[in-house]
């Protein structure tokens, strides 16, 4: 059967779900709500596009990689069990 494989597959996103929680707890995403709720409801205040630093462009393209790659790995896994389950059928 595929099921622990599945089961293992579901076990590492919870706990890399849990992790990105906690990193987001720690690094206070969800701080001041109060002003948050309200931001919708603001005009768009016309002013200059904030300059992206060559830091935060390289941050943003190893998210990238890093997405990009995740999704890569979840196509192997479910190419490797569908290739597994078939041989064990047929």
């Amino acid at each position: 059967m595929y099921f622990p494989y599945f089961i293992a597959y579901m076990t590492a996103g919870f706990i890399i779900s849990i992790l990105v929680f906690l990193w987001a707890l720690k690094t206070g995403q969800f701080k001041d709500q109060q002003r948050a709720r309200f931001l919708p409801l603001y005009g768009d205040v016309e002013s200059e596009p904030a300059r992206t630093s060559r830091l935060n462009r390289i941050g943003a393209y190893v998210l990238f990689g890093i997405v990009c790659s995740g999704l890569l790995a979840s196509a192997v896994f479910v190419l490797f069990v569908l290739i597994k389950s078939s041989a064990m059928n047929g």
